[in-house]
């Protein structure tokens, strides 16, 4: 069979059960960028073409009624901003590099507003409880308040080699912490595999822990990227998927050369009272 377009699905813990919501809500495209309004029951993606051919499309669709309620040819390239208390959605199409948003709000569906703000937006966080969004791209990071729809430079990402960074994860209690990992796409082993923490009230970032020798010494599994990661509530562990390698050599790792992926594994790490005061 072949490829027409992605398929929405729903799957409800109490039941265990799956449900197609919708299949190829945009002819040909892959919804590999996803961002949810549960309050009003909007699915947000950027879109990426089966045929290679098209640039990314933005699409939203309505949950309740089942239908697009907006697409554009021209959609996010990366991420997107997501503003829970006021429901508006901002992205941009450069794939690198800070550019001036685009404004999309459910309300008026057949609008696209271009704003004057400008960040980099290969990842972005939740929204904090004072309206701020804080975004990545490459050595860059930034904060973007979704109240007076501007935006301010914090600074560089990188502790050592890598800055590709694609989680972006505030401390939900406190909302002082940001936590991620450079090198996503493979080579944070280089650098050690190290846990970040950027602490908002400092401007100072800091390595929690390097991952990279400890899962290699006791679980033969080298951590060499990661696309997720997450914070509990209470801020104490930061959970972290990894793609990684099992059964490299010791001469293969020490000839420096591509390791290849092939193995993916969680990582749960319990950060210090004393590293968040």
């Amino acid at each position: 069979m072949q490829f027409t377009g992605d398929w929405i699905l729903r799957y409800h813990p109490k039941t265990k059960k799956s449900e197609i919501v919708a299949h190829a809500p945009l002819t040909m495209q892959c919804l590999p960028t996803g961002q949810i309004d549960p309050d009003r029951l909007v699915f947000y993606a950027g879109t990426a073409d089966g045929l290679k051919v098209r640039e990314p499309q933005f699409l939203a669709y309505d949950f309740q009624n089942r239908k697009v309620l907006a697409a554009r040819e021209a959609g996010p390239a990366r991420a997107m901003i997501f503003s829970k208390t006021t429901g508006a959605l901002y992205f941009h199409t450069e794939k690198s590099g800070a550019a001036a948003l685009i404004k999309f709000h459910p309300d008026t569906p057949t609008e696209f507003a271009p704003i004057a703000a400008e960040v980099g937006l290969r990842c972005a966080s939740k929204e904090s409880s004072d309206g701020i969004v804080y975004t990545v791209d490459r050595n860059d990071m930034w904060a973007f308040d979704t109240k007076s729809e501007t935006a301010k430079s914090l600074g560089e990402t990188a502790v050592a080699t890598k800055d590709y960074i694609t989680s972006f994860d505030l401390c939900p209690k406190t909302e002082r912490f940001l936590y991620y990992v450079p090198g996503s796409h493979g080579g944070a082993e280089v650098d050690g595999s190290p846990l970040v923490q950027y602490d908002l009230k400092t401007g100072k970032r800091k390595v929690i822990c390097f991952l990279a020798d400890y899962c290699r010494k006791w679980f033969g599994f080298i951590p060499q990227g990661s696309y997720c990661s997450a914070v509990s509530g209470d801020g104490p562990q930061v959970m972290i998927i990894w793609m990684g390698n099992r059964g490299a050599t010791d001469e293969e790792i020490a000839a420096k050369k591509k390791i290849k992926f092939n193995t993916c594994a969680l990582t749960i790490v319990n950060v210090p009272e004393s590293e968040r005061r």
